[in-house]
């Protein structure tokens, strides 16, 4: 049954966009995206909001204390097989938000990312280039599950100095 659906899949990808804290330059590339200049859609590509129908995982912004957590759950909730595009250097490094207070730098530490796309912010063509060659490695890809790295009950690095096992979700 897959096998049959596999080709129909890169016909027409489901993204899901997800801010992870950026500063909204690469979000607003990616609206332009969806602009009649650029016209994502017409390679069958619709935005989504609902990460139980979405194929690809677009993330912006640095990975930030609050968002880590919805951004693995958001991950899991995805059915396989799925693939994360980085979009920003902000996405993959951390950028200029790089090793500040509330910021866990890029999101490959968290889940596993197929395709990085550079710059700030990034342009309308290479975020149209970066989904082609995500849907190329999730024509590839089968149903196995890809876990996250990092899930809520890891260490947490306390900034006092102490660490501390208790869950995210019990620190509210």
């Amino acid at each position: 049954m897959f096998d049959k659906l596999k080709k129909y899949r890169k016909k027409s990808p489901w993204i899901l966009h997800y801010n992870a804290g950026s500063c909204n330059g690469c979000d607003i590339e990616i609206l332009a995206c969806l602009s009649p200049v650029f016209d994502i859609e017409r390679f069958g590509m619709i935005n989504r909001g609902n990460p139980k129908q979405s194929d690809v995982l677009l993330v912006t912004g640095p990975v930030t204390h609050r968002s880590r957590e919805r951004l693995v759950e958001i991950y899991t909730q995805m059915p396989e097989p799925k693939v994360v595009i980085a979009v920003g250097s902000c996405t993959s490094t951390g950028g200029v938000f790089r090793d500040m207070y509330n910021v866990e730098n890029g999101v490959d530490r968290y889940i596993p990312v197929d395709v990085y796309i550079g710059g700030c912010a990034v342009r309308p063509e290479q975020i149209i280039d970066g989904v082609v060659q995500g849907l190329e490695i999730l024509e590839k890809k089968n149903k196995d599950i890809e876990k996250p790295f990092k899930l809520f009950g890891k260490i947490f690095k306390n900034p006092f100095g102490q660490n501390d096992r208790t869950k995210m979700s019990e620190r509210v």
